[in-house]
């Protein structure tokens, strides 16, 4: 009822979505933005029609300057001035002879520069709705339409069509994973009742949410693509120890118990998942900190998403499977009923590479470390940018007129910084005067226009126009002056002169605007977010995984191990996207030589998260074993060699669905993309097989070590394991009866699946429990020689 209801409400949540939100609307920047638009009909033009004379036929040379080009071009402008949601218009044939700055170097092109009125939303839909009207190849003047609203445009349509065929193609190839896994048609299908709740349900929560504050448009690409994910993990670990529990029984010459094995499958597997969701969603939580509706976005649907995950896994879940009782092994694929021999397979193989690590940890630890180190170090070049239309493909119309102001007009407009003036102050010619020829003193500001006139170098150098009286309030109480700027915006010069021109003396309130300050100041507010995501994310995780183990040394290690990982993908995303590597794999897409600045912290927040699921997966065993022998080097390697299969199989599954993002035409879908999947499967297999285990047996029994309050608190708060419900008859090398109950569900691992059709599977565990025994003995003396 729950889903269908939220379905048919959340159905049409895309429509409510925004556009944009990369910029903190308390900054400096964003109050001059919106005192432009509504003060001044002013503020940075977010419309541009690029008019070609040169294909409209009007010949090369100044062809805009052409009698019919010019005929043209002041009737274009003209009608774009009359449409009542155009704010201003700027266009190259206003002034007698053609404005300089905004004709092309050749004379072949000029631009008509108009502000749209509305929000971002706003503004891109009124542009959507002009869009038919004002482009055209005939004529004398061949017209395309570029500019921020443009490029929110087609960003959007390009991120619709890539969620689509990122589904179209994840699913089949997902199923098919599932079902070679599984080896039941039944059971492949399970996963999908947990991302029905978890996706649609998140829609619904986030259409909610859109009557309280804005939700950006991408927030649906991560809701799909956590949802899945997550709902594969977890059902992965629930079904597996549920059909493990069956065919205990079976082996044990019982009739089938769906409720016991349902019992111990909750008080295994479905403790695990509670952990886990917890941990991902308070790492999803960091994405709060920070102010702009962009990155807090994806806060609330991977809040939403992976507490619906959890929910469903521990409600729908055993819900479904108490109905299908044994049947959940139906439908079975004949090529892979050979499930004890793949078991056994991978339970030798892991077994046999733990022992390995476990013989000489010192040096495994060193050769993880310096892999991870050599992945990571191309993060130490990283450099920042602003989101802007380069996200797109470069044949993309707005894309392709952007790169055409870049390539053929020498003065860039985007890059003047935007000074408003509060106040009856803010207004007076004599003040104005005084503090314009202030700015222009400022180095790297070449030129500065006011009320009062152009001024340069301290010193006026023309007097008023008739022009210049568009830099008063409508109202008479301020005004606003525009300095022409020599540094790139993206640059630290450029920030440093923005903060120079913020600390100038000036006789009234200011606020200063433009790409330069809202880049400056995109910069400062994720700084000063960073420190309370972090804590947000490591406090959250130290807590939860000191209630799990008992220990505060284990949990450090994780989040420590976690953070390597996460360096490493770092470094490959900044090799790949800012250095322009790969695109034969990762698609084409356009170098700027930099990298977003809000996409490693996305990228952080998501990959913690997710990376640490697989560290609960495995700790969690790990010390079920610990607590049941004692043996710190046994249970290192039974834990990894029994929960290897569901977390390589559910680490790689998460990466297949991540990396449909990587088909996107969006950038920045492909970056985050790209860098989840990489930092699962860095954590899955390079720390998770090499490291962790190489670290653990190092340390030894110091592993477990917790002040005798932090262990009284975690027995009084009483999360950790007790009682637990027995299998009863385990066999040789198996769980004892009354096995831990902290993740049996991950023993699936080597087990996968080890409730197929109800066969003995005494020789399976045996055999696993050999191999663990032999590289446990070989890690003890190992252990035992380690200082």
């Amino acid at each position: 009822m729950f889903v269908v209801a939220a379905g048919a409400l959340g159905a049409g949540v895309a429509d409510h979505l925004l556009s944009g939100g990369y910029l903190n609307q308390d900054s400096s920047s964003a109050r001059a933005d919106r005192d432009l638009a509504e003060r001044f009909d002013a503020g940075s033009p977010n419309l541009v029609l690029l008019a070609d004379a040169g294909e409209g036929g009007g010949g090369a040379g100044n062809a805009v300057d052409s009698q019919a080009a010019r005929a043209a071009g002041v009737e274009l402008a003209e009608r774009l001035r009359a449409e009542d949601v155009v704010e201003y218009v700027q266009s190259y044939w206003d002034q007698e002879g053609g404005n300089p700055a905004l004709r092309s170097e050749d004379g072949d092109k000029a631009l008509i520069l108009a502000r749209v009125a509305g929000d971002e939303t706003e503004a891109k839909e009124r542009v959507e709705e002009l869009h038919d009207d004002y482009v055209s190849d005939e004529g004398p003047l061949a017209v395309s339409i570029g500019g921020q609203a443009q490029v929110d445009n087609e960003v959007d349509d390009q991120s619709a069509k890539d969620l689509a065929l990122a589904e179209i193609v994840v699913m089949p190839i997902t199923l098919i994973i599932l079902i070679w896994i599984f080896g039941s048609l039944v059971s492949a299908f399970l996963p999908l009742v947990i991302a029905a709740v978890a996706v649609v349900g998140t829609q619904f929560i986030l259409l909610a949410l859109t009557y309280l504050t804005d939700v950006s448009i991408f927030a649906i690409n991560l809701t799909t693509g956590l949802g899945l994910g997550l709902a594969i993990d977890y059902s992965l670990l629930m079904v597996n120890r549920f059909r493990e529990a069956l065919a205990q029984q079976a082996a044990d010459g019982e009739e089938a118990d769906v409720e016991r094995a349902l019992a111990q499958t909750m008080a295994t597997a479905g403790r695990t998942v509670i952990y886990s969701s917890i941990t991902v969603a308070c790492s999803l939580a960091g994405l709060m900190a920070f102010p702009t509706f962009f990155l807090r976005s994806f806060g609330y649907a991977g809040i939403a998403v992976t507490a619906l995950s959890g929910a469903a896994s521990i409600v729908a879940l055993p819900a479904v499977l108490a109905v299908l009782g044994t049947r959940v092994n139906r439908w079975q694929v004949p090529l892979l009923n050979r499930r004890a021999d793949s078991r056994r397979a991978a339970g030798a193989f892991w077994a046999s590479w733990v022992g390995r690590v476990m013989r000489r940890p010192g040096w495994f630890a060193v050769g993880a470390l310096a892999v991870t180190v050599v992945l990571a170090l191309p993060v130490l070049g990283i450099k920042f940018s602003l989101a802007d239309d380069r996200a797109l493909p470069s044949d993309a119309p707005a894309s392709e007129v952007s790169q055409t102001l870049r390539d053929e007009f020498a003065v860039q407009q985007v890059n003047n910084l935007t000074v408003v003036a509060h106040g009856a102050e803010g207004a007076s010619p004599d003040l104005v005067s005084a503090y314009a020829e202030e700015l222009s003193r400022v180095p790297g500001v070449l030129n500065v226009e006011a009320l009062t006139g152009s001024f340069a170098e301290g010193e006026q150098t023309a007097q008023a126009t008739a022009e210049s009286a568009r830099f008063a309030a409508r109202e008479g109480e301020g005004s606003y002056l525009v300095a022409e700027v020599e540094p790139d915006p993206l640059s630290g010069t450029s920030r440093a002169m923005v903060a120079e021109v913020r600390a100038l003396d000036a006789p009234f309130d200011v606020d200063v605007s433009g790409t330069g300050a809202q880049f400056a100041d995109t910069l400062a507010d994720e700084r000063d977010g960073l420190p309370w995501a972090l804590a947000v994310m490591i406090i959250a995780t130290l807590i939860m995984l000191t209630l799990m183990t008992g220990s505060l040394v284990v949990p450090v290690k994780a989040v420590l191990l976690n953070a390597l990982s996460l360096a490493a993908a770092f470094g490959v995303i900044v090799w790949v996207f800012q250095e322009g590597h790969l695109q034969w794999l990762v698609g084409d897409f356009q170098v700027t030589g930099y990298v977003v600045s809000n996409m490693p912290l996305l990228l952080l927040c998501v990959s913690f998260g997710l990376s640490m699921d697989y560290e609960v997966f495995l700790l969690s065993r790990i010390k079920e074993e610990y607590d049941a022998t004692g043996d710190n080097a046994r249970a290192v390697s039974a834990g990894i060699s029994r929960t290897s299969r569901v977390i390589t199989s559910a680490a790689l599954l998460m990466a297949v669905v991540f990396l449909s993002f990587v088909t996107s035409g969006v950038v920045y879908l492909k970056l985050i993309g790209l860098g989840t999947a990489l930092a699962i499967l860095i954590d899955a297999v390079l720390i998770r097989g090499v490291l962790l285990p190489a670290v653990m047996i190092l340390m030894g029994r110091a592993n477990w070590w917790a002040p005798k309050a932090v262990k009284r608190l975690v027995e009084a708060i009483g999360l950790g394991e007790r009682e637990r419900p027995a299998l009863a008859g385990a066999t040789a090398g198996g769980a004892p009866a009354d096995a831990p109950a902290g993740t049996a569900a991950e023993s699936g691992g080597a087990e996968a699946g080890r409730a197929q059709a109800p066969e003995p599977e005494a020789e399976p565990q045996a055999a696993e429990a050999a191999e663990a025994a032999e590289a446990a003995e070989v890690a003890q003396g190992s252990e035992q020689k380690t200082p």
